[in-house]
């Protein structure tokens, strides 16, 4: 009996649908492993079809051509280790969330995925059938058993594959980032090892996909929860870890223990990694901006240089007569301080011409909203068209709070193809300034430095669309929204309970108002970032049409 077992985990960055792009990825981590003289080489949750699929999975003609390539890898690895990979697998008319164990030419063994995640940004009851519980598979003499990402959030499946005689645990995951979701990961983790005793390899994907971003971390627990191996976040890597059989069962042999980084540093990778991939997997090279002066678009742009360095990102300032010369000295200051192009084009001609052409229609009617809002829609179309003629996209920069309240002009700001600040709250706006201004990674295109100027961070944020507007005018201080919109969105709390907490009643049912009224911008507005738990898109579904308020 084999005393030692080598396992080549592979933390890679597939692409939905890219199914010969995904099996190469997965030959080449074979290819390392039979190199390394791994027994086993193992890659993540649909790792042939890439992840979150959502209903493309249902499409009969791409599950045939995902089991294909899973075919063809079967005999292109044929002669070295074994090799898992997650698909899709149908039989008697039922889909499910596979893991292929490949070997000799052949489909060896095959884990049907039991408990499916149906919240958040999961539908798998709807896209799945649950898999009966099983039990281990072998490779060679050594017996393993592989929950499938959610199976080992719940103890029976992991309780069964000891049972029945697995020697350690190999969990492929599809899990996505919000924010300090390791802890979660770890405490669930450290749980399956203390039930079972047995070693445990938690292998996530890494790679952004619309608003989703899969941060790896993948890790190794010894059992008794001991960190034995760590693998870096956002980083595609390959990492072979060493099992040693004992007297009390397999040990990993301690490797590398990668160190992971604070919230702040996550949460900005994870932006920067999002708006990549997003631009890679779609086929774009290159962005654009409306750079106002604000730190919103500020921030935005950082990420943008960031992500694709400054000769792929274009900035835009889009005066009118209501831009202060502050706003203007800003939004140059930053495109010069990251480097990238600074493209300046006034609006006041064609608001003129729109104002003339309206005038007739209007007439008697004073000024208002209307006219502010043709301001910001006319620099969405002169965007729009900067982003059709040059092929970069453009790219949204409304934050957290203006987006649950509905603070942006549908049709104008909102105007864009993807937003990565689209979960930050506007006080994270501010603290993740300071932040990229006091940090500089080897994974940031920008340069170093104080590339926001304090001057931005610090002054009150306005929307400048009239004269001497305040954001303050329409809304609360950002501290107090962000606080109420913090209860009513991410704690789902009741008006009642915000009021017991000590915030004005008359403003609680405001924001709530403007929370409500606004969801129809939100369903029209661009993908961006997961970053949170009650993201606006997939984790958070409300109906347009809503006339229920809590009067709690």
């Amino acid at each position: 009996m084999a005393d030692t077992f080598r396992l080549t985990l592979a933390q890679l960055n597939p692409t939905v649908g890219a199914l010969s792009d995904n099996a190469a990825k997965a030959r080449a981590a074979w290819e390392e492993g039979k190199a390394a003289g791994a027994n086993m080489v193992a890659l993540t949750e649909m790792f042939i079809t890439g992840y979150n699929t959502q209903d493309l999975i249902m499409k009969p003609a791409f599950i045939e051509d995902a089991t294909r390539h899973i075919m063809a890898l079967a005999k292109d690895c044929a002669d070295g280790p074994a090799l898992g990979i997650g698909g899709p697998f149908l039989e008697d008319g039922k889909l499910y969330n596979a893991y292929f164990i490949l070997k000799d030419g052949k489909v060896k063994s095959r884990v049907l995925k039991h408990h499916l995640p149906n919240e958040t940004v999961f539908d798998e009851v709807r896209l799945f059938d649950s898999g009966s519980l099983g039990g281990p598979y072998s490779v060679g003499e050594t017996r393993i058993g592989s929950p499938i990402c959610e199976d080992a959030w719940h103890e029976d499946v992991a309780e069964t594959l000891e049972e029945t005689g697995a020697e350690f645990l190999l969990i492929p995951n599809g899990s996505p980032y919000f924010r300090n979701k390791m802890d979660v990961r770890y405490g669930h983790m450290v749980a399956r090892v203390v039930e079972t005793g047995l070693p445990l390899v938690y292998l996530n994907m890494i790679g952004g996909q619309d608003d989703q971003v899969f941060d790896g971390g993948t890790f190794v627990l010894n059992p008794g929860g001991e960190l034995a191996v760590q693998m870096p976040v956002f980083d595609e890597s390959v990492s072979h870890v060493d099992f040693k059989r004992t007297d009390d069962g397999w040990r990993v042999v301690p490797g590398e223990i990668a160190t992971l980084p604070d919230e702040w540093e996550q949460d900005y990778r994870a932006m920067v990694e999002s708006l990549r991939d997003y631009l890679r997997k779609t086929g774009f090279e290159k962005i654009l901006l409306g750079l106002s002066g604000g730190i919103d678009s500020a921030i935005v742009a950082t990420i943008a240089v960031d992500a694709l360095g400054a000769e792929n990102v274009r900035c835009v300032m889009l005066p009118s007569e209501y831009t202060a010369q502050s706003s203007l000295d800003d939004a140059k200051d930053v495109a010069e301080n990251l480097g990238c192009r600074y493209d300046f084009v006034p609006i006041a001609e064609g608001r003129a011409a729109i104002t003339n052409t309206l005038a007739p229609f209007f007439e008697g009617m004073a000024p208002g909203l209307t006219e502010e809002n043709i301001q910001s829609r006319l620099r969405g179309l002169l965007l729009m068209a900067m982003s059709n003629k040059f092929g970069e996209m453009l790219l949204t920069t409304g934050n957290k709070s203006e987006i649950a309240v509905g603070y942006a002009t549908i049709y104008g700001d909102m105007a864009g193809g993807y937003n990565p600040i689209k979960d930050l709250y506007k006080t994270r706006v501010f603290e993740q300034c300071r932040w990229r201004n006091a940090n500089h990674r080897s994974w940031m295109a920008g340069p170093a430095g104080e590339v926001i100027p304090v001057s931005i961070i610090d002054k009150p944020p306005t929307a400048e669309l009239r004269e001497d507007q305040k954001d303050e005018d329409s809304l609360p201080p950002y501290d107090i929204l962000d606080a109420i919109l913090t209860g009513l969105v991410d704690e789902e709390k009741s008006v009642a309970e915000l009021v017991e907490a000590g915030f004005e009643r008359e403003t609680v049912k405001k924001v709530e108002h403007l929370l409500y009224i606004s969801e129809y911008k939100r369903f029209q507005s661009a993908p961006g970032t997961r970053l949170t738990k009650h993201a606006f898109w997939l984790d958070r579904r409300y109906p347009i049409v809503n006339r229920w308020r809590d009067d709690s």
